[in-house]
């Protein structure tokens, strides 16, 4: 059927069927008025029963019962087959900038930095739509230019950085760092910054590492976390780890055309796995008097869901063997299209995942050829249905009359597999290195050896990146070491464990942020990196013979999970 292929299915007795894959999202231009996001319901585990809702105000439906609370349930959701994440190009400045991706909107955090400003320049000759997040916006204005897509912020004051500022907004570059500078002052061209701090005796200048680097990152990752996905995805309806989320589900079934058939929704407090609560859609179908379908619908939602950060639903339920339809509507009219998609069980319980791609829009069991595209982010009602029919005359194959029952535990949106990072987050090598146990700071570089005169500038840094691999966004932290001003094309060495001392361009930075941001890869690693021309040797490119554009996947793919150079604050340093 047209959009819903299915992989093949097993007899597990957790069986994960998905279809195939796709995404789509709006992209939209940021607009600095006040708006009220979406507000997601959770309640704690302290009360593992039903409550009772208030009836709907339409009388064809009847109100059924709907709040569930559940620790969410283990397993693993195969990846979905996809194309392979194409290398970003992009046009030399004076070509044609390509056509702005639709996909999302890159967020830079920190845009008139050093290496900030060059990623949006990076971004821009590759067609991809930019947002930037700065303090002053006049300086963004003269050095991005007059048109640039700007929130004015702080993120060391959370009042700045309101959700609905960051709507549209996929995927965060955060160049924001603590300002480093000469006690003595610096030149208008900055040129002893631009030499790095061991040239000079260095202070902190404006806000404390302590409100940039912690608190400044914790105002960022809540403000975005709305907008960018989780990697555990979003709980649209039931149980998820310590929370849950209450949807009101009605009975809408054959009567309304003049049939018999009937549904209803219940919790059944033990009928989950491992007897654990779960929603049960039950009823007896029939076709007598033409009929053949029952349904159970929510009541339209007071704020329109928002997951356009992901790329589809994913139901865990208890199959029968039967194909059922989930239906998503983005209007408030009560008979309008309903994007539409049928998806197959087998006994047991299984994810069934539902991409967003797969979504037909139909209006009264017929195709609508003019509707226009699924917005995820504008989701108003959801339905579940067993059906005889399918849609433009096609039938049920699994239809039969009689009693059904379909246990529903969780809908949630989910993002598929590769999964490449939402937060790109540029450090500094050196924040483990200054309380591990046996260093010899005196070979350290100056921002070690003075990690307590700068303000622990170094030990908010990490405090700062163990924030983000705590969100649950998936996210790359890259640690430069010392930045130049010197143009990209070195060769470069990837390294883990906080180990190297180097010198980097920043440009070369701003490239490798950018790579990352399309490389599965990179996903949920942390890396130092620093270029093979020694801190002592300037490094300089023949514009007539610039060197070859790297491909950064391949320095990505030699990374591994769960190295942070943390590890060595409990054993004995390795040797630089």
């Amino acid at each position: 059927m047209d959009g819903c292929c299915f992989a093949a299915i097993t007899s597990s007795s957790a069986t994960i069927l998905n279809f195939q894959g796709g995404s789509f999202s709006a992209n939209r231009r940021y607009n600095c008025r006040t708006a009220s996001g979406p507000q997601v319901q959770c309640s704690s585990l302290a009360n593992p029963f039903l409550q009772q809702k208030n009836n709907f105000q339409s009388p064809i439906l009847r109100q059924s019962s709907s709040c569930l609370t559940l620790r969410s349930y283990k397993g693993i959701i195969s990846a979905e087959a996809d194309k392979k994440v194409e290398k970003l190009t992009g046009p030399a400045p004076s070509e044609p900038v390509k056509p702005m991706d639709t996909s999302g909107i890159v967020l830079v955090a920190g845009a008139t930095g050093g290496v900030g400003r060059r990623v949006v320049d990076v971004l821009r000759k590759k067609g991809l739509p930019v947002r930037v997040l700065v303090r002053n916006e006049e300086k963004a204005k003269r050095m991005l230019g007059p048109d640039v897509d700007m929130i004015v912020g702080d993120i060391t004051k959370s009042s700045t950085l309101l959700p609905e500022y960051f709507k549209g907004v996929k995927k965060v570059i955060n160049a924001v760092s603590v300002i480093v500078g000469p006690k003595e002052g610096d030149t208008p061209e900055r040129a002893k910054y631009n030499q790095g701090i061991k040239f000079f005796e260095p202070e902190i200048k404006g806000d404390s590492p302590e409100m940039v680097e912690y608190i400044g990152m914790k105002n960022l990752i809540n403000a975005i976390k709305e907008s960018v996905a989780q990697r555990s995805g979003k709980l649209v309806f039931g149980f998820d780890g310590d929370s849950s989320r209450d949807l009101p589900w009605g009975a809408l079934d054959d009567v309304v055309m003049g049939g018999v058939s009937e549904s209803t929704f219940r919790i059944d407090p033990t009928g989950g796995e491992n007897g654990k609560p779960t929603g049960i859609f039950t009823g007896i179908v029939s076709t007598s008097n033409n009929g053949g379908f029952t349904s159970i619908r929510t009541k339209n939602f007071t704020i329109p869901e928002d997951v356009s950060a992901y790329d589809g639903f994913e139901l865990r339920i208890k199959g029968d063997g039967r194909r059922y339809k989930l239906i998503v509507r983005t209007s408030r009219d009560w008979d309008t299209v309903g994007y539409t998609s049928g998806f197959d069980t087998v006994e047991g319980w299984q994810w069934v995942r539902v991409p967003f791609s797969s979504l037909r829009p139909i209006f009264r069991a017929r195709t609508v050829q003019d509707a226009p595209p699924f917005d995820p982010s504008q989701i108003i009602s959801l339905q579940l249905m067993f059906s005889k029919f399918e849609y433009d005359g096609k039938l049920n194959p699994t239809f039969v009359e009689g009693p059904f029952q379909l246990p529903l535990s969780v809908i949630r949106a989910y993002i598929k597999e590769p999964i490449t990072p939402r937060f790109i987050h540029v450090g500094s090598a050196g924040v483990t290195r200054v309380e591990r146990p046996g260093l010899d700071l005196s070979k350290q570089p100056p921002a070690v050896r003075m990690n307590k005169e700068l303000g622990s500038i170094l030990t908010f840094k990490l405090k700062g990146e163990d924030l983000i691999r705590e969100s649950g966004i998936p996210y790359t932290i890259i640690r430069p070491c010392a930045l130049t001003e010197e143009p990209a094309g070195a060769d470069l060495i990837f390294e883990q464990g906080d180990n190297i001392t180097g010198k980097i361009s920043r440009e070369e930075v701003a490239l490798i942020c950018v790579a990352a941001l399309g490389s599965s890869n990179a996903c949920d690693k942390t890396f130092e990196v620093k270029s093979v021309v020694p801190f002592s040797e300037p490094f300089t490119v023949d514009p007539e013979n610039l060197p070859p554009e790297k491909d950064y996947d391949v320095y990505f793919s030699t990374l591994k999970d769960g190295i942070t150079g943390k590890e060595a604050l409990e054993k004995s340093p390795v040797p630089v």
